[in-house]
């Protein structure tokens, strides 16, 4: 049996954008065993996912702060992670982490076929280098399924179809805490709408460049209750939980409150029950996208071409559309003292393109 291993350290949107590559290698061959190296935050979706039979976990963060305490110490650490792969026995790994720590953790394990990007050079330890400058023009998702063809040209043009999806996995425990959810809050399925005025952790300090204004939010949340006659549901993490009280606190009517009170699979299960999911472009678009919800979703910056819905179909995208954009390009913002991509985009924009959708 040939035993893959993926690889992406980063957030929860690009990890669900390597779903349609899992799926794509068990359409390939059934019995493939594949594992995964993920991040903290990643973890408890792909802990979920069936088609996985291990997960590791990378946190570099984790990895630089024992180095700083004691290099020995870090030494330990890092042989015991190479040690735990080496275990494994894997023949292959796809590595999109665009970074050479562990492209070398994966060389020292001994995987003999190792592909991926060559970012900046980085790859040097892969032996499979594709060269790569950043994503544009395509999904991210179309670049990873790219990557199989250097594992088998039968993968070819498996990209362009988008016949593969992102998928994000619920227990049983995942779904009663949403039907739960839903009785104590006398909902009904596909009777209301969940609202996520966040971004998700991917952006750190940064998220704010890719959230339109609260305000917004509040407004297009009362007018879908006073056109539309659905309950709203604020949701978010416990970062965002005060900018969800910000929200409810400018509407004139009152929405059900969960944000902080549901995990990432938690949410998935419940945004699956909503009529629709209103989000910014971020790692919880992609997690309602995943999870199988329709969605309308509020674009600046960032190209929805690149990090929007995979596959598109069923989605709906707003954007102001100005000349500047898009202009988060090979992973830098542009210097942007306006936002008006943002800030310019009305009520009325993204309030029409859900009357398209519902």
């Amino acid at each position: 049996m040939k035993k893959i291993l993926i690889v992406n350290p980063f957030g929860i949107g690009d990890v669900l954008f390597t779903t349609p590559m899992i799926a794509a290698l068990k359409a390939w061959r059934a019995d493939l065993s594949i594992s995964f190296i993920g991040n903290a935050r990643t973890l408890p979706f792909l802990k979920n996912d069936p088609r996985l039979e291990e997960i590791f976990s990378y946190e570099r963060d984790e990895f630089v702060a024992v180095y700083r305490r004691s290099p020995l110490a870090f030494l330990r650490q890092w042989s015991d992670f190479v040690s735990g792969l080496r275990q494994q026995g894997f023949d292959t790994a796809i590595d999109c982490s665009l970074g050479s720590p562990l492209g070398l953790a994966l060389a020292w394990a001994g995987i003999p076929c190792r592909i991926g990007y060559d970012y900046k050079g980085r790859g040097r330890w892969l032996t499979h280098k594709v060269p790569f400058k950043g994503y544009e023009g395509r999904h991210v998702a179309q670049y990873y399924l790219d990557l199989l063809c250097h594992l088998d040209p039968a993968f070819a043009g498996a990209s362009a179809g988008a016949s593969f999806k992102t998928a994000i996995f619920c227990s049983q425990e995942d779904q009663a805490w949403a039907s739960t959810f839903m009785q104590r809050h006398q909902l009904g399925a596909k009777a209301f709408v969940i609202v996520h005025p966040g971004g998700g952790a991917s952006w750190g300090g940064s998220a704010g460049l890719k959230r339109w204004p609260a305000v917004n939010f509040a407004k297009l949340a009362d007018k879908m209750i006073e056109k539309g006659a659905c309950p709203i549901i604020l949701m978010g993490d416990q970062r965002e939980i005060s900018l969800c009280d910000e929200v409810a606190g400018a509407m004139k009517h009152k929405p059900v409150m969960a944000a902080g009170q549901a995990s990432i699979t938690q949410a998935a299960a419940l945004m699956c029950l909503a009529r629709l999911v209103v989000a910014n472009d971020g790692g919880p678009l992609h997690v309602a996208v995943a999870a199988g919800a329709e969605t309308v979703s509020v674009f600046g910056p960032v190209d929805p071409d690149v990090y929007g819905p995979y596959p598109p179909q069923g989605h709906g995208i707003v954007q102001k559309g100005l000349p500047c954009q898009p202009c988060y390009r090979h992973f830098r913002m542009s210097d942007c003292n306006h936002q008006r991509c943002l800030k310019g985009l009305l009520v009325d924009d993204v309030f029409n393109k859900i009357k398209e959708m519902i």
